[in-house]
């Protein structure tokens, strides 16, 4: 970056920053663990075998680092270039009534409580209510180092079994909702929005947020004209940073959608690698009449299903990751 005439190729000064933030994201945590190793061995040369307490907090420290370090490791399989990236997640409800609804609102939990226990920031983007109870769609951005990497395993059809709690009869239902799992990019030059591409809408933001919210016109939904992608925010408070974060959304999608077009071209001349696609049922959550969450892909599973419901979500993670990632 220092060199005579770097900046004068914006385009390729920006893949370098770019490049050089991706490598930042991997090398940093390794110096890091590296350094905590070194004080640590350090600290236990010092150690004196009869104070009890010292010992057990220098056992503490190495199982914390171990945790670590294992962490690190995984994350080698997560080689794509955006799997260090941020991630947007959006639920929709599928065919099922306010059953559905409320299974997209039990997701959204689900996956607000793993991205805390992973240190992840949430930050909602749009959500539409169900006419009698739950959510209807959701999007929020998880951010984070390889959010993107880890969630995208999460992309596909996710179906309930239970006794509906809206069933006056108290029978058995059988609902499902979508998950899609898409990278945060940021002016990527892959990506080019003109504004004779979109059509920008205005209008008043419904649900919680207070008067300022509710009674004027700062909600943004975003339409691309070509592809008929349509994003909209509500979340915000005026709508310049509505649209902010619409367009930002607008573009992760529309780089996704490149990206599968030129995978689905390579596809069609090499021929399929992959039996994972959009739309299938990738997961199970029956709490009637047992209880289990099975991964259909990986057949890994579980009976605690109320851990999962609160974020239990790494070992389903990892065995999609090791079965598909680590060998495309």
């Amino acid at each position: 970056m220092a060199q005579t005439g770097f900046w004068d190729r914006p385009q390729e000064s920006q893949e370098t920053i770019e490049r050089l933030k991706v490598l930042k994201k991997i090398v940093e945590p390794w110096q890091k663990a590296m350094k905590t190793a070194q004080d640590l061995g350090e600290l236990f040369s010092l150690l004196d075998e009869n104070q009890p307490d010292s010992v057990k907090e220098m056992e503490v420290e190495v199982q914390q680092l171990s945790r670590e370090v294992d962490t690190l490791e995984f994350q080698r399989l997560l080689s794509d270039p955006l799997d260090s990236h941020s991630a947007i997640l959006s639920i929709n409800a599928g065919a099922g009534g306010t059953e559905s609804c409320d299974w997209v609102s039990m997701l959204l939990r689900m996956y607000l409580r793993w991205a805390d226990q992973h240190g992840y920031k949430t930050e909602s983007v749009d959500m539409m209510a169900g006419e009698e109870a739950g959510i209807k769609n959701t999007t929020i951005m998880v951010q984070g180092p390889y959010a993107y990497g880890y969630l995208k395993a999460e992309s596909g059809v996710h179906r309930l079994v239970r006794i509906s709690p809206f069933d006056a009869n108290k029978r058995r239902h059988t609902s499902f909702a979508s998950v899609d799992i898409i990278a945060e990019v940021d002016d990527l030059p892959e990506v080019e929005i003109k504004e004779a591409d979109i059509r920008i809408d205005v209008y008043r933001a419904g649900g919680a947020g207070g008067q300022h919210v509710n009674k004027t016109s700062s909600a943004v939904r975003i339409t691309h004209i070509a592809t008929g992608i349509v994003v909209q925010c509500q979340n915000e408070r005026s709508q310049f940073q509505n649209k902010q974060v619409a367009m930002k959304v607008l573009k992760a999608r529309l780089f996704e959608r490149y990206r599968q077009e030129n995978e689905a071209a390579l596809k069609s001349k090499y021929g399929e690698k992959k039996d994972i696609s959009w739309g299938s049922q990738i997961r199970s959550y029956v709490f009637h009449p047992y209880s289990m969450v099975k991964d259909h892909r990986t057949n890994v599973e579980t009976s605690n299903v109320q851990a999962v419901m609160d974020g239990a979500l790494d070992e389903f993670i990892h065995a999609y990751l090791k079965k598909f990632v680590g060998k495309s």
